[in-house]
């Protein structure tokens, strides 16, 4: 998902990814290479409900892995990202570079 040079950086944005519990998500998996739903659920301030859309969703486009067990009796469930959800982590991270430089450089808004 590479923008064209002449593009406004924002249109290479990835809606899937760039909500921001969404990308909170990914985040936290891509730092700990996998990652325990409670612990992400506290990481991030959510609920347990709320936090199991966002996993739906980042599942169903293939970028989270999630995977069903047990420590002792009881049942814990753990994510980390597949290829797919790093490298649409990377893009997001590139975009928004781009989108800042624009910004800093002062170019983001057309002149009077």
């Amino acid at each position: 998902m590479t923008a064209e040079p002449d593009e406004h950086p924002v249109n290479g944005l990835d809606d899937v990814v760039h909500q921001r519990v969404r990308l909170g998500i990914l985040t936290v998996a891509h730092q700990a290479r996998r990652v325990e739903f409670g612990f992400l659920r506290s990481a991030l301030g959510l609920t347990s409900g709320n936090l199991s859309q966002h996993l739906a969703v980042l599942e169903k486009a293939g970028l989270i892995h999630v995977e069903k067990g047990y420590e002792g009796k009881r049942a814990r469930t753990w994510l980390s990202l597949t290829p797919a959800g790093a490298r649409a982590l990377q893009d997001e991270v590139t975009q928004l570079k781009r989108l800042i430089r624009q910004i800093e450089q002062g170019s983001s808004a057309p002149k009077s």
